[in-house]
């Protein structure tokens, strides 16, 4: 048997995404909102998309509707979109709630969304980034999917699926020469973030969170270095878990670890 390293190295040619086409998922609000913004700040064209494009509000940018669990609007975005090279998957439900306890509907749709809804819109824009010279996807996941969360398993399983849909799509995409690269960040200072961590009682100081505009400038930089894992600070910490046995991650804790610091 043999294995082939799903590192691929940097491009010969760094990533420049100034003159780039990007399609960002999600963009009508959090942090697809934040790349969709600065995209253009650094050049590029945008398609924002939306299941509701009535809420997305980034001027310069074209606004697409696009719901990535029904597949006729996806064909219907990779239809319109011919020129776009760079592909970010950020659009996704989080909810889904526990895997045992949870509603087995909601749970259904945080996998179809995160999971298959990643993989019709790689499925159908891969044709398009290969006519277009390779370019790059980037799939945006949580530290969760190396560890799991109380309160929310469904989505920490659905992350963990997309992060091995990530590394098959990567090894299945360097012959055409695209770079797929995986964001894996800790906490992100959402509003989906604070409104999980109230629910479950825990008070997040905001030096433990990464806000959406920092965490995305950090994802671009690395996209345009060639980088195929992304990580911030605490996604990191989570990564090196895994050489150990598998744990949660408790939030609680991190929030008293900083409040103690």
């Amino acid at each position: 048997m043999t294995t082939r390293s799903l590192y691929c190295g940097p491009p010969e040619d760094p990533m420049d995404l100034h003159g780039a086409t990007a399609l960002v998922t999600g963009a009508n609000r959090g942090i697809g909102r934040h790349f969709a913004v600065e995209l253009l700040r650094r050049g590029a064209k945008v398609y924002a998309t939306a299941r509701r494009p009535e809420l997305v509000e980034i001027p310069d940018a074209e606004v697409l509707r696009l719901d990535i669990t029904d597949q006729a609007s996806v064909d219907a975005a990779a239809a319109v979109a011919t020129d776009v090279d760079v592909l970010i998957n950020n659009g996704a439900s989080t909810a889904g709630g526990n895997l045992v306890s949870g509603e087995l509907d909601a749970i259904r749709q945080v996998m179809d969304s995160n999971y298959y809804g990643t993989l019709a819109m790689i499925r159908a824009f891969a044709p398009v980034l290969a006519r277009n010279g390779g370019g790059a996807i980037l799939n945006v996941l949580s530290g969760v999917a190396w560890t799991t969360v109380d309160g929310n398993t469904a989505y920490a399983a659905a992350k963990s699926a997309e992060w091995g849909l990530t590394n098959g799509v990567r090894l299945e995409l360097a012959d055409q020469g695209t770079l797929v690269a995986a964001l894996v960040p800790g906490l992100v200072a959402t509003e989906t973030m604070r409104d999980f961590a109230t629910n479950a009682g825990i008070a997040l100081p905001d030096d433990v969170m990464i806000e959406p505009a920092d965490l995305v400038r950090l994802a671009l930089d690395g996209l345009e270095a060639g980088e195929i894992e992304i990580l911030d600070r605490i996604g990191a910490e989570v990564k090196a878990t895994l050489s150990g046995p598998p744990r949660a991650f408790d939030l609680a804790a991190v929030a008293r670890a900083a409040m103690s610091a």
